[in-house]
């Protein structure tokens, strides 16, 4: 519990109105979609950057933790206060379009902008901001960049970072910082911005975000591949894009997940498929478009996919993409609890990768229902058990483990967007060295050497 006379010195900073530590706000603020409880002591709303600085520098001299929250969607515990302290929420004030600069392309955004907010806004002028998580109508820019959050649309556009072309942030002794320009090529000094890009607020606190913009495409189309089996989809997918196909979207649906979202949403799907592959393609020119799906169909065809199918209409468009959409909240018909993770691997190591994480699935007794990115080498593996079930949990664990250790060894990562947060802090040593992870704590020395800044996370 922080001193009471630390509440008073807060309120003085940013108004009694704008400081809560009341039981309604410390529960709203105290989980995220880990569903895993941490209480603050009090949480904080900045009007402006310069009371996100005054606060730093009181909470930097008190030892008080700091936990930058956007909006709290997050599947790894990333805006958890784990060791209480202060929540900084920028939902209610930083939430501001500063500007749109259309001969540049390129948007100035406070962090508590939400995603599908400037999507729409920038769409509205013929431009693209393309990162879209599956959080985007309510996750914040500010969070999206504290974990470099991807999106089905990031095979074909990239993440997150690829959309950074600077950021102004709050380093905890109070000190404002500029880390990028608006230009395009900068190569002065130390890339900063690239180091506070996925540090899940741990370095800084970020107060502006200068985000890329490119033109909107003209024409898109979904298409649909069905297949007999996940080794073939998984074929095609790196074999397709190995010979030309640039899909924006290619999603990955398995056997199970297919199962489940026919008995829990009744969309209509083939009866025989052993894995989807859903996507979307884009262009300029419908000509564009004609080669994209000519490539991708003769692909998948090759690699023995089943059939082929193109929406003709936005109703169409909308049926195929219903089934990707309902995929995460269907699968809980094979258990109370999801272990969900977010593994990466290189594309062509897909078949392998989701054969030998099925086998550790069988090995445990569990059901491991798969889908996710696959044009990107991105995949949701979802271990499922019973909550209610002590044994089972550690199952379940165990299994998560056996996976995160063969991804490594395959040359992926733990995460490819959630982030490491507090879920998945004990199993950094699976992915560093010691070095490394020395490195890691030199760097958030370097930045915030009293330790407030989200402490805890990504196991430092």
């Amino acid at each position: 519990m922080i001193d009471p006379s630390a509440l008073e010195a807060l309120a003085e900073i940013v108004g009694p109105e704008n400081i809560f530590s009341d039981k309604a706000h410390l529960r709203a603020y105290s989980y995220d979609a880990t569903r895993t409880y941490y209480q603050p002591d009090a949480v904080v709303f900045p009007r402006n950057e310069e009371d996100v600085s005054r606060i730093l520098v009181y909470c930097n001299h008190h030892g008080i933790p700091i936990v930058p929250r956007g909006a709290g969607s997050g599947f790894t515990g990333g805006a958890l206060p784990a060791s209480g302290g202060i929540v900084l929420g920028f939902e209610k004030h930083m939430n501001r379009i500063l500007e749109i600069d259309k001969e540049n392309m390129l948007a100035i955004v406070q962090p508590g902008v939400i995603n599908k907010d400037l999507q729409r806004h920038v769409e509205a002028m013929g431009l693209f901001y393309p990162p879209d998580p599956a959080s985007e109508e309510y996750s914040t820019l500010g969070g999206n960049v504290s974990e470099n959050a991807g999106g089905m649309r990031a095979a074909k556009y990239g993440l997150t970072k690829d959309y950074v072309m600077a950021l102004r942030a709050v380093l905890p002794n109070g000190d404002v910082i500029r880390a990028g320009k608006r230009t395009i090529k900068d190569v002065a000094g130390y890339n900063i911005a690239g180091i506070l890009i996925a540090s899940e607020g741990t370095l800084a606190v970020l107060t502006e975000l200068t985000l890329k913009l490119i033109p909107k495409p003209r024409y898109a189309k979904s298409y649909m591949g069905i297949f007999p089996d996940v080794k073939a989809a998984m074929n095609a997918v790196f074999k397709s894009l190995a010979e030309g196909a640039n899909p924006v979207a290619m999603e990955f649906l398995d056997a199970l997940v297919v199962r489940a979202v026919k008995e829990k949403l009744g969309i209509e799907l083939p009866e025989d498929a052993g894995a989807l592959l859903i996507g979307d393609v884009d262009g300029n020119v419908p000509e564009e478009l004609e080669f994209q799906l000519e490539v991708l169909e003769r692909s998948f065809r090759e690699n023995g996919a089943q059939g082929f199918r193109v929406a003709e209409d936005p109703e169409e468009r909308d049926l195929i993409w219903k089934g990707r959409r309902g995929a995460s909240p269907s699968i809980t018909m094979y258990g109370s609890k999801k272990l969900n993770e977010d593994i990466s691997v290189p594309r062509s190591m897909l078949p392998e990768a989701l054969e030998r994480i099925y086998a550790i699935g069988e090995k445990y007794g569990l059901v491991v229902p798969c889908f996710g990115h696959a044009g990107d080498g991105n995949i949701h593996v979802n271990v499922m058990v019973d909550g209610s079930d002590p044994e089972e949990l550690e199952k379940g664990h165990k299994a998560i483990r056996e996976i995160f250790e063969l991804v490594v060894e395959m040359g992926g990562t733990l995460s490819g967007e959630h982030g490491i947060g507090l879920s998945k802090a004990e199993f950094m040593s699976i992915a560093f060295t010691p070095a490394e992870m020395e490195l890691f704590r030199r760097i958030k020395h370097a930045f915030d050497p009293n330790g407030i800044l989200n402490p805890g996370k990504m196991g430092l």
